[in-house]
Formats: structure tokens, sequence, C-alpha cells
């Protein structure tokens, strides 16, 4: 990903949002999201970049960003040193189920390996049962850890899906 991509990001991340999460999130959560927000927090987050953390993009022929992955150490506790955690996974919604998911995993996946993680962690919303689908066919499992996170003062859960790399 390069500072270019920000915008094309957020887009696909505030539309991955709303549509992934209509019905699990709060509505007047998912209202006040915004590219321009996203982009202004992704900016800062690119001009401090934390160390590890790496985001891809995938492309289509056109050389359009259809898709963003980022990963990095593992955030949590309780997991070793060699856990790496998968922060985000999106996809253009109109594009899901082409294949675009599965590449970004796969080079998540490599560049997690060469980062030197032996596991890779990712939370999923305990309803978004079709992220939880897509975790369970590339290998992965939940790990029976939970968290709940507050959105607009409504409690969500999201289990911990695991993979050995």
């Amino acid at each position: 990903m390069t500072e270019a991509d920000i915008v094309a990001v957020s887009g696909i991340r505030v539309v991955g949002w709303k549509a992934a999460y209509d019905g699990i999130l709060p509505q007047s959560y998912l209202d006040r999201m915004t590219v321009e927000a996203d982009a202004q927090e992704r900016r800062r987050y690119f001009e401090r970049p934390k160390r590890g953390v790496v985001n891809l993009v995938a492309v289509d022929a056109q050389g359009t960003v259809v898709g963003w992955a980022c990963v990095g150490p593992y955030r949590g506790t309780g997991s070793s040193a060699t856990a790496g955690e998968l922060y985000a996974l999106y996809v253009q919604p109109s594009l899901i189920g082409s294949g675009i998911g599965r590449a970004l995993l796969g080079a998540v996946h490599a560049h997690a390996l060469a980062q030197g993680f032996e596991s890779l962690l990712v939370w999923v919303l305990t309803d978004n049962a079709t992220a939880r689908h897509f975790y369970e066919r590339a290998g992965y499992a939940a790990d029976g850890a939970v968290q709940s996170d507050d959105y607009d003062g409504v409690s969500v859960s999201e289990v911990r899906y695991r993979r050995s790399l």
C-alpha cells in the first residue's frame, strides 16, 4: 500500500463495514462512518507507521485497488511472540466471492511467514457468519478466546481464530 492508495482503501473499508456489519452493529454507528474521516485516520497511521505492521492491497487489471489487508504483531496478551495478527481484510463488496480475499490472505500468510510468525490470529465478530466461514475454509479455527467491543452503547462480541503457518 502506498499513500496514494489511502482514499481507495478507506472507501473499501467503509463500504465493507456497512455491508458486512449491517444488522450486527448499530445502524447509528455505521451511518456515521465516512470515507473522508477514515482516510484522515489512515493518513495518521501512514505518517507514523507502527513497527512490523504492513498494509497490502489487491489491484485489478486496471490498477484499481479492490482489496486491502493489514497484518503485524499480535496486539493482545496470552499468545507467544511468534504470533502475528491479521488486523483487517476487506474486499470491495461487489467482488466478494471472486477470489480476491483468498489471494490477499495468501499474501498475508507469505508476509507473516517471512516476518517469522508461526501462527496468525484474527478477531471476527461472532455474528458475522460469512467472515467466520471464510476463515474456517482457509484453515483457521476458533481458539476459545472471546472479547467484546462497545459500539454506540451496544456490546458486540468477537471470537478469535488461529491458524498455524
